[in-house]
């Protein structure tokens, strides 16, 4: 398979983890829109929410919920978006169902222009994640 985020699930590709269970795969998005901007991703690959099962799409769910608070207070963030692309019409640019949570902060303007962090600056972020999840 050529999906890239199955080769991410699989080791094949790096990324910046975030967590991971029997489910579900997390890690930072490389283009951010925001720090600390976080992929979930159902291990089992289906091109959108509908070609995965409603199991999965509930685990979605609870990862975002248990994860949440976490990354927002990671980045300082007071907020955030979360979104799906689903199909090329929506925007959708890798074809396996994911979710973005992207944290806002107040007073700073909400852009959906994707960024280009320093390799470091991800690999903080994931850490100030990770660490948290760890209390």
């Amino acid at each position: 398979m050529d999906c890239i985020f199955c080769k991410i699930i699989s080791g094949e590709l790096p990324c910046y983890k975030v967590y991971e269970n029997e489910s579900v795969f997390v890690f930072l998005d490389i283009g951010p829109v925001s720090p600390g901007h976080t992929l979930f991703v159902p291990r089992r690959h289906a091109t959108n929410l509908n070609e995965g099962s409603a199991e999965e799409a509930v685990e979605l769910m609870k990862a975002v919920y248990m994860l949440a608070p976490a990354i927002i207070k990671a980045v300082g963030a007071s907020g955030y978006n979360l979104g799906m692309n689903h199909g090329l019409a929506a925007g959708q640019d890798v074809m396996h169902t994911h979710l973005h949570l992207m944290p806002r902060v107040d007073g700073v303007a909400r852009t959906f222009v994707k960024t280009n962090p320093t390799q470091e600056e991800l690999a903080e972020v994931a850490m100030k994640i990770r660490n948290l999840l760890l209390r």
